[in-house]
């Protein structure tokens, strides 16, 4: 097969006015998806946990994996892992010395349990494909429904305490003599972080959750220093990924995680080249 060809099974649009009516549903759960990742991804970041959001993930699949075995919805599989797994590390002491520890002793068990699951589950082999690297073209209009309700309470609860989060967060001293909890804030902040990690993980799988949850903010976070375009850019650009990767798998009916992580990429790719030629002296002539 010539480049020419390759780049055309990549990359083609035929025949995508006609497609496009069927994956609406779709794009309407990646522009949700997108705006709880860039909701979310700003903390993520002050407190320094893209390994935990990796953890929370990897309990997630095993939920995700134990309902599909058992034969019951999936997306509940999901929540009730991530949300497990959220407590699990919050309690457990996240924010001390030992976090990185406590999250590795996490992860790999959360895989293990995921995939001693999906070795039981003796259906389709695409379902379980699709734990790991996401389906979100096959969404349906009852996990619409349950996104919708996910995306409701962590707008709320953010609207309510998202600015106490980033406080705890960016400075926890300060916070605490202000009487702000740093438990309660982190033990918070890990529930809804479940929460955006257990619908995630359904639509963009387990593997390749990090490219909506850290690397669209990690770029905002090049280009500007302001929180609240932080979380605009983030939720814009994590929008773009999730989005824009539908749109360009569509035609060549390649499976999407790899365009939503390799625009995720090229956004920080982007982001970073702005920021250098920013703080690039002028040279003298």
């Amino acid at each position: 097969m010539s480049l020419i060809d390759t780049l055309h099974a990549i990359i083609n649009f035929d025949g995508f006015f006609e497609l496009l009516p069927l994956v609406q549903s779709s794009l309407l759960a990646a522009l949700i998806l997108g705006t709880l990742a860039g909701l979310i991804g700003p903390i993520i970041q002050a407190r320094d946990m893209a390994f935990a959001v990796h953890g929370t993930a990897e309990l997630s699949f095993a939920g995700a994996a134990c309902a599909l075995w058992l034969g019951t919805s999936v997306t509940w599989g999901a929540i009730i892992g991530s949300l497990v797994a959220g407590a699990a590390l919050a309690l457990m002491g996240l924010d001390g010395k030992n976090r990185n520890a406590v999250i590795g002793i996490v992860l790999p068990f959360g895989l293990g349990l995921g995939v001693l699951f999906l070795s039981l589950y003796q259906g389709r082999a695409a379902n379980k494909f699709g734990l790991l690297t996401g389906q979100i073209v096959a969404v349906t209009p009852t996990e619409i429904q349950t996104l919708l309700v996910v995306a409701a309470v962590v707008w709320v609860v953010m609207a309510l305490f998202g600015q106490r989060m980033l406080f705890a967060a960016l400075d926890p001293q300060i916070a605490q003599a202000r009487h702000i909890s740093l438990r309660a804030m982190s033990l918070l902040f890990m529930l809804m972080l479940s929460l955006v990690v257990a619908v995630s993980v359904q639509f963009v799988g387990a593997l390749l959750l990090l490219s909506l949850l850290i690397t669209p903010t990690a770029a905002a976070s090049l280009v500007t220093a302001k929180p609240l375009w932080l979380y605009v850019l983030s939720m814009v650009f994590a929008s773009i990924a999730a989005v824009g990767g539908i749109l360009l798998s569509l035609s060549p009916g390649l499976p999407v995680s790899p365009y939503i992580t390799t625009l995720s990429f090229g956004i920080y790719l982007l982001c970073w080249l702005v920021a250098k030629l920013r703080h690039q002296p002028l040279s003298r002539v």
